[in-house]
């Protein structure tokens, strides 16, 4: 993920694989081909020893061997299908009923308007309308803060932190952990867990004024990892929190936002290795300072 390699810039010299990276996707592939064949056969022995009946346990691969399995499927075969459907929603879903985009579509979506409300009057009390807020002010800012750390949560950058590999054995909580074995981390799961979040689907920045007061971004605390946590997590956190609140301290400061219709937001993503809206959030503007602040 995120490789460049010399085939990409001189694709006559893709026979040579250089740096061995097309050997090794097709090894992963072959992996991954592996890893869901144990699981479609662990799924049909269930199958036979449950009959007919079916339960909360039912998954999305047993509804694709229900729909797939004794059909004449042109081009694949039903094993096939199944498979590559199973991997490509592993792969971009987040396990959530609807599609999350960018921090600022949950930020100013209708109903998340009162939040904003909330943030403008800590922005009037703290810095007040006769001067822009400096970075200086975010740090009293403590209800701003904690609208970026709930969009952050609901909608960190990427679905999944960059692939781990253990470089030698290891037991981790009494399991054992196989040299050259690669870890995926689904922070859209974590950071939804209803185990871990109450009302994981809500945008309820309260939480961190409250029961998740003491949880922060910087990866101490593994609930909320949208940086990543240890020695390789993002390098630019500090940059990105410092941008995210000054930009939404200044938009909030100095604007009314209202969306122009009451039409559901369309929050379609595009494809990519980040989590980025299809199609731009329109809003419309209302200065909320003395007009000369903004000369």
């Amino acid at each position: 993920m995120g490789v460049s390699a010399v085939a990409d810039f001189l694709p006559y010299l893709r026979w040579l694989d250089i740096g061995g990276h097309e050997k090794a996707m097709k090894e992963t592939a072959n992996e991954m081909n592996c890893l869901v064949e144990e699981w479609l056969a662990e799924h049909r022995r269930q199958r036979e020893l449950r009959g007919t009946k079916y339960g909360d346990e039912e998954d999305l691969m047993d509804v694709m061997l229900s729909i797939c399995e004794d059909r004449d499927l042109p081009g694949f075969d039903a094993d096939t299908i199944i498979k590559a459907t199973c991997l490509v929603r592993s792969a971009i879903s987040r396990n959530r009923h609807h599609d999350r985009n960018a921090d600022m579509d949950f930020i100013f979506a209708p109903k998340q308007l009162p939040n904003t409300e909330k943030a403008q009057d800590e922005l009037d009390v703290r810095v007040g309308k006769h001067r822009w807020v400096q970075e200086s002010d975010i740090k009293n800012m403590v209800y701003l803060q904690a609208i970026v750390k709930e969009a952050l949560r609901l909608c960190p950058a990427a679905p999944r932190l960059l692939p781990h590999e253990s470089i030698e054995d290891c037991v981790i909580s009494g399991y054992d952990i196989p040299k050259g074995t690669r870890l995926l981390v689904n922070i859209g799961k974590i950071h939804c867990d209803p185990d871990l979040w109450p009302n994981p689907d809500e945008f309820k920045p309260e939480r961190f004024l409250t029961t998740h007061k003491d949880v922060d971004v910087r990866g101490n605390h593994f609930e909320l990892i949208p940086f990543g946590s240890g020695r390789r997590m993002c390098p630019g956190i500090s940059m990105g929190l410092q941008v995210v609140q000054y930009v939404l301290a200044v938009l909030l400061q100095g604007f009314e936002m209202k969306r122009p219709s009451d039409e559901p937001i369309d929050m379609i993503e595009s494809f990519g290795l980040t989590i980025l809206k299809a199609s731009p959030l329109q809003v419309l503007l209302t200065l909320r300072l003395a007009s000369s602040l903004y000369e």
